[in-house]
């Protein structure tokens, strides 16, 4: 499971520090750059809710062998065919990678139920330290020539592929029907509003096209929940979204990564502005800036290893907000402490050390609340939580950077800064506040059992 997860980390991290040039080696501008993006969060935001349900269906580890082929596939299309049309298809594979989690622990519920919470944090740490080598040995790669780099993925891709063929499956119940017409109405829900969240900036947030497309989303996610209400077997249980403890898990997995994962490129941004040029920023360049992020995921690390036993002397709901306090302590010092490196990195290492946790305690409590034969459709719609979150926390901060430009310049302010970093201190405190309302089904501490209660009973 390690193998599978560490590569589903490279995947995660490895093109962001080569596409910019590597696009210009293909010809693609900033607004090309920006659609491959695009296209993995789309394709992300699709396939993590219907690879856990076809999991859930027909078995984890054959969705999850599934899902290794589609992303090594990917992969390996974009390391020997670097050209934009292979990107394009290339990113659309590997968006399959959101499947890895929800159906690995799937199968580590089933085969080692004792062993939940320890895997899981072992999992969610072995990713974050993923992300941040594979954006260095990338870097490292194309130093010399930018298309080296674009290998990083495949040789890791061999092993995860092994890794998948020695698993064992899971022995929860499986069957029934694959609804169709919710999948098609779930599906364009998802793609109208990612693309309002994505493009909203560049179209403009009052335009008719983003508002249009807004009501596009709500529209058809709405006619997807009365399908779903409906139906005899549905995709996804609308039971399953009413159920309160993982509604609260799920909002607070949205609040964290509104800032934590939302902030990431605008991190980058201010450790590389020149305070010369705009009077604030680091100075640093691409290696030292991978260097900071590198150290940020293994603070990562250490909460996601720790959280297990704070979880067993504390309660989960105690790590819940402990897990959205630091998120807010450590933007708030951003707020105060951003004039010297040493000030600035020691805030980011607080919001790198808070990801571990709540990465680690949402994925664990997600699991835990439905019944065995759910548990990577509730894992997956956590994952969706925080794609959505992350989406919506990068929007509001770039619509701070926009409305927040140096008057004759491009240069954003530092004042945008200050509104984005408040921003996700604000919302770090919601999803804190949110977590204090859950309720345990169980003593807290207590070995997580077998068989939680059905899914959408009430505490």
């Amino acid at each position: 499971m390690a193998v599978v997860i560490l590569f589903s980390g490279i995947v995660q991290g490895y093109l962001t520090p080569l596409l910019p040039e590597v696009g210009k080696r293909l010809h693609l501008g900033s607004v090309g750059q920006n659609n491959i993006y695009l296209l993995f969060q789309v394709a992300a935001t699709v396939l993590t809710p219907l690879l856990s349900r076809l999991g859930d269906q027909h078995g984890h580890r054959r969705l999850l062998r599934i899902s290794l082929a589609m992303v090594a596939g990917g992969s390996l299309l974009i390391a020997v065919w670097p050209s934009a049309t292979a990107l394009a298809v290339g990113v659309s594979l590997q968006g399959a990678v959101v499947g890895f989690f929800p159906l690995l622990v799937g199968i580590l519920r089933s085969r080692a139920p004792e062993q939940n919470r320890r895997g899981i944090s072992l999992l969610v740490g072995v990713l974050l330290i993923a992300i941040g080598v594979g954006g260095l040995v990338a870097g490292a790669l194309s130093e010399r020539h930018a298309v080296a780099g674009l290998w990083t993925a495949v040789p890791v891709a061999a092993l995860a592929v092994l890794a998948g063929l020695l698993l064992p499956d899971s022995d929860t119940p499986r069957g029934g029907s694959f609804h169709y017409g919710a999948a098609a109405l779930l599906t364009a829900g998802l793609v109208a509003l990612v693309l309002v969240l994505a493009q909203g900036g560049a179209w403009g947030w009052t335009s008719p096209l983003t508002l249009g497309l807004a009501v596009v989303a709500v529209v058809v996610l709405v006619a997807w929940v009365m399908v779903e209400r409906a139906a005899a077997e549905p995709l996804v249980s609308v039971r399953m979204l009413s159920n309160p403890r993982l509604a609260v898990v799920s909002a607070h997995t949205f609040c964290a990564a509104f800032g934590t994962i939302g902030f990431l490129g605008a991190n980058a941004f201010f450790l590389g502005s020149s305070r010369a040029e705009t009077g604030y920023g680091m100075d640093l360049g691409p290696q030292a800036i991978a260097t900071v992020s590198l150290a940020m995921v293994v603070a990562g690390f250490a909460g996601s290893t720790l959280t297990p036993r704070l979880a067993a002397r504390a309660g989960d709901r105690a790590v819940l907000a402990l897990g959205g306090a630091l998120i807010a302590l450590g933007f708030l010092g951003m707020i105060l402490f951003h004039d010297t490196l040493p000030q600035y990195v020691t805030c980011a290492l607080v919001v790198g050390l808070a990801t571990g946790v709540f990465e680690s305690i949402t994925r664990s409590v997600s699991a835990e609340v439905v019944a065995e034969h759910e548990t990577a459709l509730a894992v997956g719609l956590n994952e969706l939580a925080l794609s959505l979150g992350a989406a919506i926390g990068a929007a509001v901060i770039g619509m701070f950077f926009a409305a927040h430009v140096q008057r004759g310049t491009t240069h954003i302010a530092e004042s945008g800064y200050l509104w984005g970093w408040g921003a996700c201190a604000a919302v770090a405190l919601a999803g804190a506040g949110l977590a204090l309302r859950y309720r345990t089904p169980r003593a807290e501490g207590a070995t997580p059992v077998r068989q939680p209660e059905t899914s959408g009973e009430l505490a």
